[in-house]
């Protein structure tokens, strides 16, 4: 299996969310990954970034902001240069697809979970 360093965006210390489950997961499946979100933590042994660094070589960015939280990392997303983008659920944004679609950047409308659960990430 392809290893793809993922950008989880919006990744979060609590347990409950979904941001949490697909950092513990992307790491149970070997993904190198990175987390950002907007509090200090940890999950597992990812540490949570609250700084908007520069990150070589992402493969994935998968998204777990809404709409119009998005808007003030687009910038960011297109300077890491990543190979698609990952719309969860209650993520989808026409605006931010159309412009990765300009950047040649893939984009995807589905669950990071799923597509890891089904060998399809």
């Amino acid at each position: 299996m392809i290893k793809k360093k993922t950008l989880v965006l919006g990744a979060s210390p609590n347990p409950a969310r979904y941001s949490y489950l697909a950092v513990q997961r992307l790491n149970a499946n070997e993904h190198p990954v990175v987390a950002l979100g907007i509090r200090k933590g940890s999950i597992g042994s990812t540490n949570i970034e609250t700084e908007k660094k520069l990150f070589n070589d992402i493969d994935t960015v998968t998204l777990y902001l809404n709409p119009t939280h998005q808007k003030e990392y687009y910038s960011y997303i297109f300077a890491l240069a990543p190979k698609r983008i990952l719309f969860n659920p209650g993520t989808e944004n026409d605006e931010l697809v159309e412009l990765a679609n300009q950047q040649g950047i893939k984009t995807q409308e589905a669950c990071t979970l799923v597509l890891l659960s089904t060998g399809q990430y």
